[in-house]
């Protein structure tokens, strides 16, 4: 009778009020209230690409001070330069890579701000 009131929560599960159920399973997602016309969604995909914007221009900058140290470190030891080196060029063209990334998530979150404004009725309309 005492492991029928006892009710475990996990982590990502827990809740202050009893009279809420727990909803269990990985499939499904948080409900939010949305507009007549779906307006949220779209901002949450505008919010997901100013993240990922985000995260690329992180790795760009991480990627780029990581060159720079192996830059520094074939240099400092003459005897392993060749593969300082060659680990500075990966990192530079990983950086290019996650600059690249950061740019299609600029572009992606001005796309999904122009498709919210023309749901929303304001069309741009570019003549020059």
């Amino acid at each position: 009778m005492a492991e029928e009131q006892k009710h475990h929560h996990h982590l990502f599960h827990h809740r202050t009020d009893e009279s809420q159920p727990v909803v269990e399973g990985t499939d499904v997602y948080v409900q939010t209230t949305v507009d007549e016309d779906g307006v949220e969604k779209y901002r949450k995909e505008e919010k997901h690409a100013k993240q990922q914007q985000h995260m690329g221009e992180l790795g760009a900058v991480a990627t780029g001070a990581f060159g720079l140290y192996e830059r520094h470190e074939a240099k400092k030891d003459p005897e392993h330069a060749r593969r300082h080196k060659i680990e500075e060029e990966i990192a530079g063209a990983a950086a290019v890579g996650s600059a690249g990334y950061a740019f299609h998530e600029h572009h992606q979150k001005k796309e999904v701000k122009k498709e919210e404004d023309e749901h929303e009725g304001e069309k741009r309309h570019h003549f020059f």
